[in-house]
């Protein structure tokens, strides 16, 4: 017996043995795959919003898709299409996506016999869905929580296009925009110089020589352009506002080349928006009329 339990101590356990999983693996992987779902839902909507804008435009349907019970279904199919198409790449079953695809669908299904009866609005309705979507996915997610999904595997294009991220996401998020072009408001103009500022309070980053009066004189800049824009109107107001922008696409590049006050990503994701709304809003004044 003693020399049975000395051998058992002195027992080394081949390379090829299962090892246990590191304490909290199973929740880090978790909330890893609910990150992956959210990034894929988001990307979903913002790539195949304007596809049922652009439908609803041509076919005439644009009413019948701006109502509450159809958007909402309209939306629970977009998240759906990137939910799946993620998901499948990762290779988890097709069950696990069906029911992940269930808890896209069934918190709208479930409020709209309410919505149709009168007891809630359109807001309630997306709002409602939303919130009974969030605990929903979380016990899919929990369900399958031992599946161990396939390891991504980036293409090259892939790796190098995820290095500049913030490019991909400012591009991402003007699909509207390119799809129905148009010129903002001179108020947003409020908020390009203003950003820096309130990063740079929040980061403690507008210490040294000329730092804080460079930012201030920029937001006195861009204000004037504002109070100019407003008062002019028209076609002036249109020009000065792609001008501000494109303008501000250059304030980007310079605080991404010097790395001061914001993150290079930040500047990096703000002079591409920038840029590619100017260029959108200049593209807008100059196939509409005056």
């Amino acid at each position: 017996m003693e020399k049975t339990r000395m051998y058992a101590d002195t027992m080394v356990v081949p390379s090829h043995a299962p090892r246990p999983a590191p304490p909290g693996g199973d929740r880090r992987r978790l909330l890893w795959h609910l990150g992956e779902m959210a990034l894929a839902m988001i990307a979903g909507m913002l790539l195949l919003g304007p596809v049922w804008d652009t439908v609803g435009g041509v076919s005439g349907l644009a009413g019948s898709l701006g109502r509450p019970d159809v958007a909402a279904l309209v939306m629970a199919t977009n998240m759906t299409v990137g939910m799946t198409v993620w998901m499948r790449y990762r290779a988890h079953r097709w069950s696990a996506v069906g029911e992940m695809a269930a808890a896209m669908y069934v918190p709208f299904l479930l409020l709209l016999v309410p919505f149709w009866a009168g007891l809630l609005d359109g807001d309630a309705l997306l709002l409602g869905g939303h919130l009974l979507m969030i605990p929903a996915m979380v016990l899919v997610a929990v369900r399958h929580r031992h599946e161990t999904p396939a390891p991504v595997r980036w293409h090259p294009v892939v790796v190098a296009l995820a290095r500049r991220w913030p490019t991909g996401l400012a591009l991402l998020m003007t699909v509207d925009m390119w799809v129905d072009p148009g010129v903002l408001s001179p108020w947003t103009m409020l908020v390009l110089a203003g950003g820096y500022l309130v990063i740079g309070v929040v980061r403690g980053t507008l210490h040294g020589p000329g730092v804080l009066a460079t930012q201030l004189a920029g937001l006195v800049g861009w204000v004037a352009l504002t109070l100019v824009a407003v008062a002019a109107g028209g076609r002036t107001a249109e020009w000065l506002v792609a001008f501000g922008w494109l303008a501000h696409a250059g304030w980007d590049l310079v605080h991404h080349r010097i790395g001061r006050v914001v993150p290079r990503g930040y500047a990096e994701w703000c002079g591409v928006l920038d840029a590619a709304l100017a260029g959108i809003m200049i593209l807008a004044i100059l196939t509409t009329d005056a």
